[in-house]
């Protein structure tokens, strides 16, 4: 579908020059713009009436303090994509980070029975776990959060949804094996996982894409569909429309 030439435009901040034409075939303007003195350069797209912004994993953390961030990019301390309401002076420029949603929407979309089951969280810091924290929402109810230290296993797990019993410790704890072995999930957010922790009764969730998990004889869930997803709830938020999986396969291509 080629571009409307009165439509709204869309921002591209740190995101690569040739997507602007994958993103023409979906009825989209699409204008990369600066990517340095953001708070400015939004205020600008604001002004001319942009519809919002889509955001490269790059800037991200640089987006966050240029927007009002909602929950969860507050949470993870990262943007990827704004959208602007009401006039300039007016509105504001509000982020949002889709992929906490998108990992719920391809969790589901794989048919796991996360509802009355248990899971760990394991990462490093308490940044890498709050991008799988929205996992617990599905019905969990019991979920270890693991980190390199304890603080961070806590604050992390401060996070979880009341009514979820949580499970808050170190890498180093001793006790780390016995959190995993009554697990069904184990989502591995940051670092590696630990020689012998996982069991091949475990179904493991890998979002580093470095885990060697076959090897274990474990079960591997195919996420995918993932980027698809995410750019789904990325065009959503800044741009009030919304698309279906096959019309953005050639874009999430192009994004890598």
């Amino acid at each position: 579908m080629p571009a409307h030439a009165d439509a709204a435009p869309l921002a591209l901040i740190g995101v690569p020059a040739g997507a602007a034409r994958a993103f023409r075939e979906l009825g989209i303007v699409a204008v990369g713009v600066p990517d340095t003195d953001l708070k400015a350069v939004l205020d600008a797209c604001h002004t001319l009436r942009f519809c919002g912004a889509l955001v490269g994993p790059s800037h991200e953390e640089a987006v966050l303090g240029a927007v009002t961030p909602d929950a969860d990019a507050r949470r993870v301390g990262r943007v990827d994509a704004v959208s602007f309401t009401g006039g300039f002076g007016t509105g504001g420029s509000h982020g949002a980070y889709a992929l906490t949603g998108a990992l719920m929407d391809a969790l589901e979309a794989t048919g796991y029975a996360a509802r009355g089951a248990s899971a760990v969280l394991l990462g490093n810091t308490a940044d890498d776990l709050a991008r799988a924290l929205p996992l617990s929402r599905l019905g969990f109810t019991d979920v270890g959060v693991v980190a390199d230290s304890s603080p961070d296993a806590e604050r992390a797990a401060r996070d979880l949804p009341a009514g979820v019993r949580s499970f808050a410790m170190s890498r180093r704890d001793s006790s780390l094996s016995t959190l995993t072995e009554r697990a069904d999930l184990i989502v591995l957010t940051g670092g590696s996982l630990p020689a012998g922790l996982v069991q091949p009764y475990h179904t493991v969730i890998d979002l580093t894409g470095r885990a060697q998990i076959t090897s274990t004889g474990a079960t591997s869930l195919n996420l995918s569909s993932l980027p698809a997803r995410r750019l789904v709830r990325q065009l959503a938020h800044a741009t009030g429309h919304r698309f279906h999986l096959e019309e953005l396969e050639p874009l999430v291509r192009v994004l890598g």
